[in-house]
């Protein structure tokens, strides 16, 4: 047992167990993770989720120490982590950050009872919380790939997005091999900020976006951008100040990142038109609402506007 992690490993070193809160739906998660045909970053295979890890990823997003592993759950109150590749045991580091990743990535260490007190009595939030009831907000632990992946969808349609990031990860990445198939680990910020312009449109990303990435990138790769440092900012509106004084981040970038990567309650992409095509088809309206119109129906949601609009997303994708 790992105290501080909360965690207990099978005989054989190779798989880990991690407690679950209440509520949690592990059909519900795979079934978000498994919604777009055109991920790169995991598998779901056979209700089983396979992705590649990047263990030593808060050294610059390096990730030169990685594993590939399979998440499932077959046990009451229990989610398993079993290791894949390599062949070796993992040590007591790796199964450390194997597991932080892990309950980061699925939001393990939040409690969802006062998001559902309050969403079950809400007229936009009753729908998607029955109907998807221990969904978690699946998270992008990686601040470098929380930021590009807001960056690639600026102005395009998800496929399109899904696209431009599986390019992107393919030409920069890194792979591990399984089984026969390849599970790719995100980009490094420092193998990207180093590229020119150019070499990014050929992927057709645009040009000012291939800028944006480049950039982040390199405020990523010098340490003057950094999960701690946002984290350390005092706030929502602080963090959010520093990642919308980065060239290319905009409002909706910065709370989209704050949200899904810096798991702060209060994010909330109020400009999103996925947002706004949920709360149309929930009420019925024959148009989409206005901003005013969502800060007023927005108003019950203090410290869980991020919940609440994950789970309206989540009627649409």
């Amino acid at each position: 047992m790992n105290n501080s992690l909360s965690y207990t490993v099978s005989p054989d070193g190779r798989e880990l167990y991690l407690p679950l809160p209440e509520p949690f739906s592990f059909t519900e998660n795979v079934s978000y993770l498994a919604r777009a045909a055109g991920e790169c970053m995991h598998r779901v295979i056979d209700g089983r989720i396979r992705k590649a890890i990047p263990v030593d990823r808060e050294i610059e997003g390096d990730g030169s120490l990685s594993v590939v592993v399979e998440v499932f759950a077959e046990q009451p109150g229990k989610l398993s982590v079993r290791f894949l590749a390599p062949e070796e045991p993992p040590s007591e580091q790796v199964r450390d950050a194997v597991a932080l990743y892990t309950r980061e990535w699925f939001d393990l260490d939040t409690d969802l009872a006062p998001f559902y007190q309050v969403a079950c009595k809400d007229p936009l939030l009753e729908l998607p919380v029955r109907t998807y009831y221990g969904l978690r907000t699946i998270g992008i632990p990686d601040l470098f790939e929380a930021l590009c992946w807001g960056i690639i969808g600026q102005q395009i349609n998800l496929p399109f997005a899904y696209t431009l990031k599986r390019r992107f990860v393919e030409r920069y990445g890194r792979a591990i091999e399984y089984d026969g198939e390849r599970y790719w680990l995100f980009p490094s910020p420092k193998d990207i900020a180093v590229l020119p312009v150019e070499e990014l449109s050929e992927l057709k990303m645009t040009t000012k976006k291939s800028e944006y990435l480049i950039g982040t990138a390199g405020l990523i790769s010098s340490g003057q951008l950094t999960k701690n440092s946002l984290l350390r900012a005092g706030g929502l509106k602080q963090a959010e100040k520093m990642l919308v004084s980065i060239r290319g981040i905009g409002p909706w970038t910065a709370n989209y990142v704050l949200m899904r990567c810096l798991r702060m309650p209060s994010a909330f992409p109020i400009d999103d038109v996925g947002l706004h095509n949920a709360i149309k088809h929930v009420l019925g309206m024959d148009r989409k609402p206005t901003k005013e119109e969502i800060v007023k129906l927005s108003a019950n949601w203090t410290d869980w506007q991020s919940y609440a609009t994950f789970y309206l997303w989540r009627l649409l994708y």
